[in-house]
Order: structure tokens, then sequence, then C-alpha cells
């Protein structure tokens, strides 16, 4: 069931505890084959939509490198945070 809908999974967090090690993540749909969520029932919730953001914008393709952009961009900005660029390799 893939539509554009306000009520449609876009993105999913997660959170996982193991001895004393806390991880996180997330995990947002911008180009997504959705076929696939067809096969599955994410979040465990059988009434609810799985969209991407290019399905809610109405494009064939999202700029991925766009997103990543306005993505650190707004990260940084809400959790007051300075990243570090590393180099590739080190």
């Amino acid at each position: 069931m893939v539509r554009a809908s306000l009520f449609a999974f876009k993105s999913a967090m997660g959170v996982r505890a193991s001895r004393w090690v806390t991880m996180h993540g997330f995990a947002l749909n911008v180009n997504a084959d959705l076929g696939y969520f067809d096969l599955m029932i994410p979040c465990g919730i059988k009434d609810k939509a799985v969209t991407s953001l290019n399905v809610e914008l109405g494009q064939k393709e999202v700029d991925m490198d766009e997103v990543k952009q306005k993505l650190l961009k707004h990260f940084t900005t809400l959790f007051e945070a300075e990243l570090i660029r590393e180099e590739a390799g080190v």
C-alpha cells in the first residue's frame, strides 16, 4: 500500500541498548523502491502506508546530495552539533 499521505511512513528511528552501550539511528526514504514494503508490515502497524520523499514531492527522483546537505544543516542546528569531517581512508 504505497501512497502519498500525511500519515504514511517516510522514515524510521531505532534505538538499541546492549551491555551498557546505546546505539541509535534513523532511515529516511528518499528514492526508495517502495514495492518491498508490500511484503512486510513496517513497525508492526498494519493500516499505515509507506512513502518516500520523491513520492511526497511528486518527483521522479530527488537529488540525494541536496537531501544530505539539508539534513546535515538542520541536524547541526537542532542539536547544536559540530560535525568533524574525516578524510577517506583514515
